[in-house]
């Protein structure tokens, strides 16, 4: 396994990061301590959650990865062990807090007290805010086509609020570093100003979407992760399975993250298919397993930190993980690079 400085911090993570949210809905707590076993083993030691997982989010599951992740600390006594990452929610989910919330003061307190009982832990090392209180690009959404300026000085305020109290989270020993999530390179950079201005919390990184078919960090948060010292931590880095080739022909297999889509899929597109056709052909040439070519990509890209891993077997789990020792040549380099050029933005 390799590991890589988590920002501008001593902290040392695992290239691979572990993924959780399956746990509580298509995985049930002993699958998640299998795979934490397992992970482990492989001398993966960052853990990625959060508190509105598992998902698809809904009121009967909110909360219970959480709850897995801790019954495995009270267990094998290894929570020193891991790097330890979970979220606050952003807002518009229903079942959270009455459905009255954002991302403030209140809330963050209400939010951490509430993953540190479930993880069964006294500290985060390192605490997110899962999408920005304004929107996010993220998730298939075009949020910023009605971006209003007006509010821009109320939206500057509630930066410093979320950062003066995420100071004090850390002054009393619940958090150890910060991290954004689904934001864009004009927050991430207001946030690193305050910092610097203000003398409060660094974020240390930014849990964004990356994969072979949504590269949309590039180039712009690229060069702020490695300008800045803000490194991605790539969620969907096999676009939700696409580059597996399993929902390759239209074809979506019982119980797979397809199956449960509560909403249309903005990944399911004649474009996204014929990207995913490319890439496959590309691993076969070269004679690599399509996951681990997909994996292997967004691991070894200079801009990322950890790319978060996530399956529901412990066969997926173990081909996954040990992408970690493929290294991609100059010419599957340059047949990836042809196949973006013909699919630059699939969904």
């Amino acid at each position: 396994m390799e590991y890589r400085h988590l920002g501008n911090t001593d902290i040392e993570v695992s290239a691979i990061c572990l993924g959780t949210m399956t746990w509580g809905k298509q995985n049930n707590e002993k699958d998640g301590h299998e795979q934490m076993d397992l992970a482990t083993e492989q001398g993966i030691n960052f853990f990625d959650t959060a508190e509105m997982y598992a998902v698809p989010p809904g009121p009967d599951t909110y909360g219970k990865t959480e709850e897995i992740i801790g019954t495995w600390f009270q267990k094998t006594k290894k929570r020193s062990s891991i790097v330890l990452a979970s979220k606050v929610a952003g807002p518009g989910l229903s079942w959270i807090r009455g459905g009255r919330y954002k991302i403030d003061k209140k809330n963050i307190h209400e939010a951490l007290e509430g993953s540190l009982r479930r993880l069964q832990t006294d500290y985060i090392d390192l605490y997110q805010l899962h999408w920005p209180n304004r929107g996010s690009y993220h998730f298939g959404q075009f949020w910023y086509y009605s971006v209003d300026p007006s509010n821009t000085d109320e939206v500057k305020e509630n930066f410093e609020e979320v950062l003066s109290t995420l100071q004090d989270c850390i002054k009393a020993g619940k958090i150890r570093q910060i991290g954004l999530s689904n934001e864009t390179a004009w927050g991430t950079m207001h946030y690193l100003k305050l910092s610097e201005d203000k003398g409060l919390p660094r974020v240390v990184s930014i849990q964004n979407e990356y994969s072979l078919m949504y590269r949309l960090h590039e180039p712009d948060l690229a060069e702020i992760s490695i300008r800045e010292k803000v490194g991605l931590l790539a969620w969907s880095p096999l676009a939700t399975g696409m580059l597996s080739g399993k929902y390759a022909n239209q074809n979506i297999p019982e119980g797979s993250r397809w199956t449960m889509l509560r909403k249309s899929n903005q990944r399911n597109t004649p474009q996204a298919h014929g990207a995913v056709d490319a890439y496959l052909s590309v691993a076969k040439k070269h004679g690599l397993n399509p996951v681990q070519m997909a994996l292997a990509f967004v691991t070894s890209r200079p801009f990322v930190t950890s790319t978060i891993i996530g399956a529901t077997s412990l066969d997926q789990l173990k081909t996954n993980i040990n992408s970690i020792s493929i290294n991609l040549g100059k010419e599957v380099l340059k047949d990836i690079h042809k196949v973006r050029q013909d699919f630059p933005i699939p969904f």
